[in-house]
């Protein structure tokens, strides 16, 4: 359990996005602007609330950089940004103009309600976001020292309660926030890193040498199976809403791109902090 001076900027972060997120809209809202907000999403908004809600299992990359070193970047980074420009190139343009709020509807448009309702319950177990709750749980166990049970559905209620109150207008209020958070947490982290111990030269002699070879000792085909993995992008119901609640193509191509920018800065802050990690604390288990 955390001490209380650890525990209350966790917890003054939490209200923020409570206020955020509870914001009410201006006037009575129809199912598709609850869905999509007024189809007037600007770049600046898209590129935070794209970066923000597509990039999690931060707990996951940080174990995965502990064990394999940079591979991490080429586990979890490259695939991701090639499939997400593809996405951009291909399908955003399409999709920010089609009248559809989301993929199932977009098949039922097309294929009837029985294809529509089959592609739901497809992608509604391909983006479960059980590992995600999971970690809100973790994260919340550690601060709070309750049972693990009890982190999951407090977390879980937390993050349901004001996305079902604003709608995707709410989802996009707290991703700025998070965006700020995200980015400024880890900076802050990574120039303490490398205030205290050093830089690249640092870590050359304190992590193991295979830590900083592009494969981790991982075999070409691990690494080659991510690729398959990630074009799952195709399929992402965020990337759809977000590209069809953008205010036109050009800020759904452009803010998927520059998404694409940020997270490579991430991954490059992510992958050093994982590294620092094995090189100040190699004994973990």
């Amino acid at each position: 359990m955390l001490s209380l001076l650890d525990t209350l900027p966790v917890v003054a972060y939490l209200m923020l996005l409570l206020v955020a997120g509870l914001r009410r809209n201006s006037g009575r809202e129809t199912a598709r602007q609850f869905i999509l907000g007024t189809r007037s999403l600007t770049l600046p908004a898209f590129v935070a609330t794209l970066v923000t809600t597509w990039y999690g299992g931060i707990l996951g990359v940080g174990e995965f950089t502990y064990r394999y070193g940079i591979s991490n970047w080429l586990v979890f980074g490259v695939p991701y940004y090639v499939f997400a420009a593809l996405f951009a190139l291909l399908l955003a343009p399409k999709i920010q103009q089609m009248s559809a709020v989301s993929i199932p509807a977009l098949i039922s448009q097309t294929y009837g309600q029985a294809g529509g309702r089959m592609s739901a319950f497809f992608i509604f177990l391909s983006t479960m976001p059980a590992p995600y709750i999971l970690m809100l749980g973790l994260l919340l166990q550690m601060i709070t020292g309750w049972p693990l049970w009890l982190c999951l559905i407090t977390g879980t209620t937390f993050s349901i309660f004001y996305v079902f109150s604003g709608g995707f207008n709410a989802v996009v209020r707290t991703d700025k926030l998070q965006f700020v958070f995200m980015f400024g947490g880890f900076l802050i982290l990574f120039g303490t890193l490398v205030g205290k111990c050093g830089g690249f030269a640092f870590l050359k002699t304190h992590v193991p040498q295979q830590h900083l070879v592009w494969h981790g000792g991982n075999s070409l085909l691990f690494i080659a199976s991510w690729y398959l993995i990630a074009s799952m992008t195709f399929i992402d119901p965020g990337f759809h809403q977000r590209c069809a609640a953008a205010a036109n193509v050009r800020v759904a191509q452009k803010g998927i791109l520059l998404s694409i920018s940020f997270w490579f800065v991430f991954d490059f802050l992510t992958t050093s902090a994982g590294l620092y990690a094995r090189a100040t604390l190699p004994d973990i288990n």
